[in-house]
């Protein structure tokens, strides 16, 4: 069948799109700024015709209506990476948390995590009839290569990214036109401490090194210090507007890459306009499934791969915990063991996880003697490498348990260096 004749046949309103969906149905949803708003909000808007739809999605961007008190008989979240939206309802029962690499996850949806339906957000079709998954490749092109069914917004204003992230028309079982703004992530504002992290962290940054940087100030604040740098590239599992200053800049230019020299590699994105603007049918921007992309297998094929990330909580062992504060969990794993595995195997490669010596307004360290009781641990002992924080940098690599926990007493803020030392000399018996 001729696409365009396809396209009329199944073109519906939002309404009777999620009509497709069925009690019981398990309901992927395309990933985060590339979240379909309209056809989450048609859904909601038919929740009385629901009774237990499961909705898997992993970073939430919008308001995650679905999760909203009153909707608990109709809805059910599967998440795979907690944010404000969905935490509380998870925390509350109305929902449950699946744990999983990140690279691993579309495996997941071929395997044992099936799908009835998927939501997807999709830009308009070329003229052979493949639309591009914009701004939100990573699981969700599994989602749709894999669902029974098949509903997407397509939107004129959702950019036209390029690589393996394309849907024929064909496949869509139901579709409606939107024309409205794709979510952005404005820049976060950079403080005192996270622009010395990010100095910290540029320290270890050299000419031609290729970069993995995460979401956030701290990432922001790394790229703001590399502004002299030469022949950086990116392969990573996602990117913002700060890369694009650098690319003008000619910081960024890939040129020293071994893997897809020349061109930047990501599997979602998440910024502003410009962002979007930049990315939109530029033949330098590479993006593919998360199965691909934070596979270590294919990360450690980029020589001088330096991998950043974050976390909440590092242990006198150097046991790294980024999803979870005690049993509650409150975001995901991300691509942090993937990347830091990936770098670990990378020739000439860097890991860092870096993060702000306190929490809680300073009240609380992040270096702590033990991690709270039913944490999860993100990142091993084994595998970590850097760790920064404002005040240094400690390289954890090769060092026995005393002197690792000597070397991230160094880096704690100095308001609890002395409890921290009492019980690193309780425990060796010193």
């Amino acid at each position: 069948m001729d696409w365009r004749a396809h396209y009329r046949d199944h073109l519906v309103t939002a309404e009777q799109a999620v009509a497709h969906i069925k009690s019981g149905d398990r309901v992927i949803v395309h990933h985060a700024c590339a979240e379909p708003t309209v056809l989450i909000d048609a859904m909601v808007a038919n929740a009385d015709a629901y009774q237990n739809v499961e909705i898997v999605h992993m970073v939430p961007m919008g308001k995650a209506p679905y999760c909203a008190p009153g909707m608990e008989s109709h809805f059910w979240h599967n998440s795979v990476f907690n944010g404000a939206p969905t935490r509380k309802a998870v925390s509350a029962g109305q929902g449950d948390f699946t744990p999983v690499f990140f690279y691993k996850f579309p495996e997941l949806l071929r395997t044992t995590m099936g799908s009835d339906v998927a939501l997807m957000h999709v830009s308009t079709p070329d003229e052979h009839g493949y639309c591009s998954l914009g701004v939100g490749v990573d699981y969700s092109l599994a989602g749709a290569q894999t669902a029974k069914t098949v509903i997407a917004q397509i939107n004129p204003q959702m950019p036209r990214t390029l690589g393996d992230c394309f849907i024929n028309i064909t496949d869509l079982d139901a579709i409606i036109e939107v024309d409205s703004p794709v979510i952005e992530l404005p820049p976060p504002n950079i403080s005192e401490v996270e622009a010395a992290i990010g100095r910290n962290c540029a320290a270890l940054i050299h000419d031609g090194d290729c970069l993995q940087l995460g979401i956030g100030a701290i990432p922001d604040a790394v790229l703001r210090e590399l502004g002299g740098f030469k022949d950086l590239g990116i392969h990573s599992e996602m990117f913002s507007d700060g890369v694009v200053d650098l690319f003008e800049q000619g910081v960024v230019n890939n040129a020293k890459k071994t893997l897809h020299k020349g061109k930047f590699v990501a599997t979602f994105l998440m910024g502003t306009r410009r962002l979007y603007d930049f990315v939109d049918n530029n033949p330098v921007v590479h993006m593919a499934g998360v199965d691909y992309v934070n596979d270590p297998r294919v990360i450690a094929q980029n020589d001088n791969l330096v991998s950043i990330n974050s976390c909440v909580q590092v242990d006198l062992q150097g046991q790294v915990v980024s999803s979870s504060v005690g049993l509650r969990q409150i975001s995901g794993i991300g691509g942090q063991a993937d990347f830091v595995r990936g770098a670990a195997m990378s020739k000439g490669g860097r890991s860092i996880i870096a993060f702000a010596s306190t929490a809680q307004g300073g009240k609380t360290s992040k270096i702590v003697p033990f991690i709270d009781a039913g944490s999860s641990v993100s990142t091993m002992r084994e595998d970590v490498e850097y760790i920064i924080t404002e005040y240094g940098v400690a390289r954890l690599c090769g060092l026995t348990l005393r002197q690792r926990a000597e070397a991230l007493i160094a880096i704690a803020h100095p308001d609890f260096r002395d409890e921290l030392t009492a019980e690193h000399e309780r425990r060796s018996g010193k």
